[in-house]
């Protein structure tokens, strides 16, 4: 007897199997796999090396393809882990992360010598410090995880197993990434925290109680649980303290939003900001950006040199509205008084709408002139060249103003939540770009 008709059968051996072996309640109507040929002929003298085909309804599978899908996802899972936990074990990991909690905390009484609101200087050192602190981060850890490995050619142990030079990129970069995000998550309880103790404006201001108990009890329980497991189970200090102390910051803040000063309890939305929440997942979005840059500059540079790339575009984006959208508005203001001067302007008003948190909305109206005709059918061939290359410049160079929203939040004014997912649409584009110029660079580095 042979095999149940619909499954392709080739063998090194003309050797029928027996129906027991083949069918039962792993058929697919009447379709057998190849796992299922394997189960029942495990104890069988011969092995037979078989390609079935799995016919269902309108669809064809077969067993190569589903296996090399399978094989490449435990590949990229394989090299995110083991590059997640490189990343988090690094010490320079820790080193960063103490320096940015101790700007944090500081930043609360050196805000005070401000003249006016100081709650506003405090977000603005506190948002400050994370994105500075991320992007060192990024720069450090991912030159270590890539640009160490291909130094040391134990990348060439990981790309000849096989693995795509691409797959190997994208894995080093989403293993970077997940511990940045940990960092990132660490950093902004801290900063919630001390931003929920609030600015002593004057001496007769109480302490918030509840934030520097829970605060400080998070930090100790941190770093005695890192010296038990290091001391009695061997593990790594750095990547003990970070796992453990981040939660434990993320309930510190948690408990505290339950009380005020002087632990009476008080609703948790009393003191919420679904705004900050935003303003930080917006800065997240441009660490991550700087993570996929410094992974890119990695696999050809070393470490000062990704170092330096990452923070020299990291300042260029900061700058990038006054060094490149300022010549844009220039041209499109000449254009515009051209048009003036030809009499084919008129004037609109235009109405916008701020909302504040906690009050209400302000109306503002301006008077806008515009042109009748399209403005670049006034430029000549000079400024149109010249125009184009600053707007192809515009969009390739990370604009990280986007993403740092530190005057909304010190204005008090409600972030849209479609405006965080335009931007994280933006900073995507942007992660996809660095990846393929990365990937690009890697293709042809020697490796061995």
């Amino acid at each position: 007897m042979g095999v149940p008709a619909g499954a392709l059968l080739r063998s090194s051996f003309a050797f029928p199997l027996h129906p027991s072996k083949v069918a039962g309640p792993c058929d697919f109507d009447g379709k057998v796999s190849r796992a299922c040929i394997t189960r029942r002929t495990l104890f069988a003298p011969i092995t037979y090396h078989a390609r079935v085909k799995v016919q269902t309804k309108h669809r064809f599978f077969t067993n190569s393809s589903l296996k090399n899908t399978k094989t490449m996802f435990e590949q990229t899972l394989a090299i995110i882990r083991n590059t997640f936990f490189e990343s988090i074990r690094q010490p320079i990991m820790l080193v960063i992360l103490i320096i940015a909690t101790l700007a944090l905390i500081m930043s609360n009484p050196l805000s005070t010598f401000t003249m006016a609101d100081d709650q506003k200087m405090l977000i603005d050192i506190g948002l400050a410090t994370i994105f500075l602190c991320g992007a060192l981060l990024a720069s450090f850890v991912a030159t270590n995880v890539l640009g160490r490995e291909i130094h040391n050619k134990t990348a060439l142990t990981v790309i000849s197993k096989p693995v795509g030079r691409p797959l190997f990129i994208v894995g080093k970069f989403l293993g970077v990434a997940g511990a940045m995000v940990i960092a990132a998550l660490y950093m902004t309880f801290v900063f919630l925290l001390v931003e929920q103790h609030q600015v002593l404006q004057t001496v007769k201001d109480p302490l918030h109680v509840p934030v520097i108990v829970f605060g400080i009890s998070a930090g100790i329980l941190g770093l005695a649980a890192g010296v038990w497991c290091n001391y009695f189970y061997g593990m790594v200090f750095s990547s003990t303290v970070i796992v453990i102390t981040t939660p434990l910051a993320g309930l510190a803040y948690l408990l505290s939003l339950l009380f005020t000063h002087d632990f009476t309890p008080q609703p948790i939305t009393s003191s919420v900001s679904l705004s900050m929440w935003l303003g930080v997942g917006s800065l997240l979005i441009a660490i991550l950006l700087l993570t996929a840059i410094a992974v890119a500059a990695s696999t050809r540079l070393g470490q000062v040199l990704t170092l330096l790339v990452t923070l020299g575009i990291f300042l260029v984006g900061m700058l990038s509205d006054h060094y490149i959208g300022r010549p844009m508005h220039s041209l499109e203001d000449r254009w515009l008084e051209q048009a003036r001067a030809d009499n084919l302007t008129q004037m609109e008003t235009r109405e916008f709408v701020i909302e504040i948190e906690k009050g209400q909305p302000e109306v503002h109206t301006r008077e806008v002139e515009t042109s009748t005709i399209p403005l670049w059918d006034l430029a000549s061939t000079g400024e149109k060249i010249n125009y184009s290359l600053l707007r192809t410049a515009y969009a390739i160079v990370p604009n990280f103003q986007t993403m740092f929203l530190s005057d909304a939040l010190t204005q008090y004014h409600v972030i849209p939540v479609g405006y965080v997912g335009k931007t994280a649409l933006y900073g995507g584009c942007q992660m996809l770009l660095a990846l393929g110029v990365g990937v690009i660079l890697f293709q042809r580095r020697e490796v061995g």
